[in-house]
């Protein structure tokens, strides 16, 4: 049974002090690298965020990131926690460690007003990974979504200013939806580490021995039918999301939309290939990947959705939608003045010659190294 989760009494961000205004400015450039490191779907998407955005996007990245992998690769996880929650405390405090990844994040959390639940939901997410808790039921399994990607959709949702309780409920849609999709994507690698995020109760509904095939993890078409039914929720969730990134400011909608499009597509390639998440790890193609970017782009022109006000709240992310929603002061966010808004498509065409960049890099570093 998955731990029950109760909602911390929020208080007022105490205002930036002194000391975090004389704290060295944090290298977003080495937070970028993190971020190419890691989901390589969500760092082209992250490509077409505005400026605005796109620096706190990486700092909540980054952050994310490190805080996943000192307790799902450290030796004492709980440790680790510890030492986490202290930074934390720390960062809300206004005087963060002297550590990229802290002083970006504290500049971000007492800009936008992000509530404490929020990353230290994350945080009761990554724990969860170590204590390799059995995930009985779909509700389970959206549960440990809600803490590992949903709050990082939230985040997002209040660092763009979008804010309202349809626009946070739809990006813990989008967050949900991506995280099965990971799952889906993932079983055998994840099986061959004695973790298992596909429902139990779906495993044995297929006729499939859970503990026999954790030991003997092997692809037939009872685990590709679950794998399926899983992806079929996910796609469920990603049309919900699409109310929310209507709400979104127009700057902000096509790089959102994109991340929506790359990680569905991550299943339809799944499909594609059989729903095989066991012997073989799917991956959408860069090529694909630009083409979905630049049909992200007619986001920007958009407007506010109406048939999704209605939508229930997903009951796993409620306590995240509350929490975000607590009456604290949130500054909009501004275009710094000089920063001129750069159109989507210039955006676009930015993305598309980075790619074509690294291609001509990589075939030229061959033909020197042949």
């Amino acid at each position: 049974m998955l731990m029950s989760h109760s909602t911390p009494i929020q208080r007022p961000l105490p205002p930036p002090t002194a000391a975090l205004a004389a704290q060295a400015v944090p290298s977003l450039d080495r937070l970028r690298v993190l971020m190419r490191g890691g989901s390589k779907s969500f760092f082209a998407a992250s490509l077409l965020l505005p400026a605005r955005v796109r620096g706190p996007a990486t700092a909540l990245y980054a952050f994310c990131r490190l805080a996943d992998d000192a307790i799902d690769l450290g030796d004492q996880p709980l440790a680790a926690m510890a030492d986490l929650h202290q930074r934390l405390d720390a960062i809300y405090d206004g005087r963060p460690r002297a550590i990229d990844a802290d002083l970006a994040l504290a500049g971000v959390v007492h800009r936008h007003a992000i509530p404490r639940a929020l990353p230290d939901a994350l945080l009761e997410g990554f724990l969860w990974d170590t204590q390799q808790r059995r995930c009985e039921t779909l509700s389970d399994v959206q549960a440990y979504a809600a803490r590992v990607a949903a709050t990082v959709g939230a985040m997002m949702s209040l660092v763009m200013g979008a804010g309202s309780a349809t626009a946070l409920a739809r990006a813990c849609d989008l967050g949900v939806a991506m995280q099965l999709t990971n799952i889906a994507r993932d079983v055998g690698e994840d099986a061959r580490a004695g973790r298992l995020y596909l429902p139990r109760q779906w495993l044995r509904e297929a006729g499939i021995d859970v503990e026999a095939w954790l030991a003997a993890p092997h692809f037939n078409p009872a685990i590709a039918q679950v794998v399926d039914r899983l992806l079929q929720v996910a796609d469920t969730l990603y049309e919900r999301s699409e109310h929310g990134i209507a709400e979104l400011p127009r700057d902000c909608r096509p790089a959102i939309r994109a991340a929506r499009l790359v990680y569905a597509e991550i299943g339809e390639q799944l499909r594609r290939e059989g729903l095989d998440s066991i012997t073989r790890r799917t991956v959408v193609s860069k090529q694909r990947k630009l083409a979905l970017m630049a049909r992200a782009a007619s986001a920007a022109v958009l407007s506010a959705g109406h048939a999704g006000a209605d939508l229930p709240v997903l009951p796993e992310v409620q306590f995240l939608v509350d929490a975000a929603r607590q009456p604290l002061a949130r500054p909009a966010p501004q275009t710094p003045r000089g920063a001129p808004r750069r159109p989507v498509g210039e955006r676009l065409g930015w993305v598309i010659a980075l790619h074509e960049r690294e291609a001509i890099a990589r075939q030229e570093a061959r033909s020197v190294t042949g």
